[in-house]
């Protein structure tokens, strides 16, 4: 089957809703400045009304993998999103948002269970984001949500490691991953958090060694995955399993193994940083959107790094002007 899309995420669907607030509202709401706390349902409903009530809300469909492919159709990429939501409005708004942002997005809502996820997010006059999460209907994606055909139809399938505290989103990666080495195309992991791999060592690493061809991680993550080896080491372990591993290092740039070539890749400076939250996830938007694009790895990795440095340079985990 010829590719329909060149880029197709799954991972968590998550409306982020962000109103700026003061100081007295966190404290009135019970909202712990600077955290990022997991709340229940009635929780989230109840904040979600108040920060609507803020001056400038604002509702952007967001989650790691989402916005890594916001950040690929920014670039022109032809790219789809499998993620789970309610059938419920902010569901309804978080479709909108995605196929607006040029995603296709189809998953079949979840009916009569658990509302929409969300991140509410309370920007105070200092800038600080203080998040309250609910991570709601995007915790039950399972096999069902996994359609053989649009699968198939993807060059690169890209997996969020945040997913993988449950075990049918567990089994919905592998059954992703097979049908996609079954039809020849790649399949891309993204590590996600230094939790997420502290608590899945073990089965991160088999479904890498079996299922994974193009790792994105960054330095402490990948030093997590190989407790005891040196980052060289830990690079040579994948290099040795023949993945190709996109490693960021923070101010030092990122690297990318490939085909037994190293490639450092420096990063592109911008003249303030303003909101680090999603130049990881803007970075693989650059190195794959570049790899489908014809780049060598070099190349897609300094796109990468222009991708990431973008995003930084504003509050928000998406792109807002064009790279390319």
């Amino acid at each position: 089957m010829s590719a329909v899309y060149d880029v197709l995420g799954i991972g968590n669907a998550i409306m982020d809703v962000i109103a700026p607030v003061s100081d007295d509202f966190l404290k009135t709401n019970q909202v712990e400045k600077g955290s990022m706390t997991l709340i229940e349902e009635p929780r989230a409903v109840e904040l979600h009304g108040k920060l609507s009530e803020a001056a400038d809300p604002q509702e952007i469909a967001g989650g790691s993998a989402a916005n890594t492919l916001v950040g690929i159709a920014k670039l022109g990429v032809r790219s789809a999103y499998v993620g789970k939501v309610a059938n419920d409005d902010v569901g309804d708004r978080f479709a909108t948002g995605m196929r607006d942002a040029g995603v296709d997005f189809n998953s079949t809502p979840l009916k009569d269970e658990l509302a929409t996820a969300r991140c509410l997010i309370a920007v105070t006059p200092d800038g600080e984001r203080s998040m309250s999460t609910f991570l709601g209907a995007s915790t039950l994606l399972g096999t069902a949500d996994i359609i053989r055909d649009q699968i198939k139809s993807a060059a690169i399938v890209y997996m969020e490691g945040y997913l993988f505290d449950k075990d049918d989103a567990k089994a919905a990666f592998v059954k992703a991953a097979e049908i996609a080495q079954a039809t020849g195309n790649k399949v891309s992991l993204t590590l996600s958090d230094l939790f997420c791999v502290e608590r899945h060592r073990e089965s991160f690493k088999h479904l890498i060694d079996h299922h994974v061809d193009i790792l994105f991680a960054n330095e402490t993550e990948l030093l997590a995955l190989y407790p005891g080896l040196s980052f060289d080491e830990a690079l040579s372990a994948l290099g040795k399993a023949g993945k190709i591993a996109c490693v960021t290092r923070s101010e030092k740039g990122s690297v990318i193994l490939a085909g037994g070539e190293t490639h450092v890749i420096p990063v592109v400076p911008v003249e303030k940083v303003i909101d680090t939250t999603g130049a990881g996830d803007q970075y693989a938007a650059g190195v794959l959107a570049g790899h489908v694009m014809g780049m060598s790895w070099a190349d897609a990795g300094y796109l990468g790094s222009q991708c990431a440095a973008e995003v930084i340079s504003h509050y928000g985990a998406r792109p807002e002007r064009n790279i390319l």
